[in-house]
C-alpha cells in the first residue's frame, strides 16, 4: 500500500517547486544570506561606504596643472600672460555674451577689480565672436579688466574645457589654484575664499584708491 505515500510526496515536492518560481530571479539566496548578515554586523565601521571616492583623483597633467600658464591677446592688442601676476589674487572668468549668469556677474567682477590691489580679474569669452563684435559689446557692457576670446577649438591647455558658463578659477599669488567655481559668483564669494585661503579679509582689504 505504497501508492498513497508516493502520490504524498509528489505532491509535497511540486508546491516546493512552485513556491520557489515565485522568488524573484534577483532576490539572494537562503543560505548565503543567512551567512553574510552576522558577517557584516560583526565588521568593524569605518565610515561610510562612499567615503574613499571623495579622495580627489591624481591629476593626469591634461588639464589644471599646479601653476597653470596663460598666455593670450586681450581685445585691446596687448598680450596677457598669468605668471606676470605673480604675487596677486587673479580671477579667471570664463564667459560669454549670451551667458545670463555671466553677464550679472560682470559688474560685481569689475568693481572687485577697480577696488582692491590685491585682486585682478581676466575675462575670458569662451566662443566664436569676432574682435570687433566683443569690441561693441563691451561698449554696452563696460569692464576695467581685460578681456580675450578664447579659441574653442584651442582652449588654454593648463585649465579644464568649460562645460558650463560662467567657470571662474581663483589663482593664489603663487600662480597655484586656490579654487574653481562653476556657475555665478559674487565679489563677496571671491573675497571670502581669499580670506579662507590665507590673504586679506574682505572687511580688512583696501580699496586701490585709497
Amino acid at each position: 500500500m505504497r501508492h498513497p505515500v508516493v502520490v504524498a510526496m509528489l505532491g509535497a515536492l511540486l508546491a516546493a517547486t512552485a513556491l520557489s518560481a515565485c522568488q524573484p530571479s534577483d532576490a539572494p539566496d537562503s543560505d548565503s544570506s543567512a551567512t553574510a548578515g552576522p558577517a557584516l554586523d560583526t565588521t568593524p565601521s569605518t565610515g561610510p561606504a562612499e567615503e574613499p571616492t571623495a579622495t580627489p583623483a591624481p591629476d593626469d597633467g591634461n588639464a589644471e596643472t599646479e601653476r597653470p600658464v596663460l598666455k593670450l591677446s586681450a581685445i585691446d592688442g596687448s598680450g596677457y600672460d598669468l605668471a606676470a601676476h605673480r604675487g596677486k589674487w587673479v580671477v579667471v572668468n570664463f564667459w560669454a555674451t549670451w551667458c545670463a549668469p555671466c553677464l550679472k556677474e560682470m559688474p560685481e567682477l569689475s568693481a572687485l577689480d577697480a577696488m582692491h590691489e590685491h585682486i585682478e580679474v581676466i575675462g575670458l569669452a569662451y566662443e566664436d565672436i569676432e574682435v570687433e563684435a566683443m569690441r561693441a559689446f563691451l561698449d554696452e557692457h563696460p569692464v576695467v579688466y581685460p578681456v580675450a576670446i578664447v579659441d574653442t577649438y584651442d582652449p588654454p591647455a593648463d585649465f579644464e574645457t568649460p562645460r558650463g558658463l560662467p567657470m571662474t578659477y581663483l589663482i593664489a599669488p603663487d600662480g597655484s589654484v586656490a579654487e574653481k567655481v562653476i556657475g555665478p559668483v559674487t565679489a563677496r564669494e571671491i573675497e571670502d575664499a581669499i580670506a579662507r585661503h590665507g590673504g586679506p579679509d574682505a572687511d580688512t582689504s583696501a580699496p586701490a584708491s585709497s
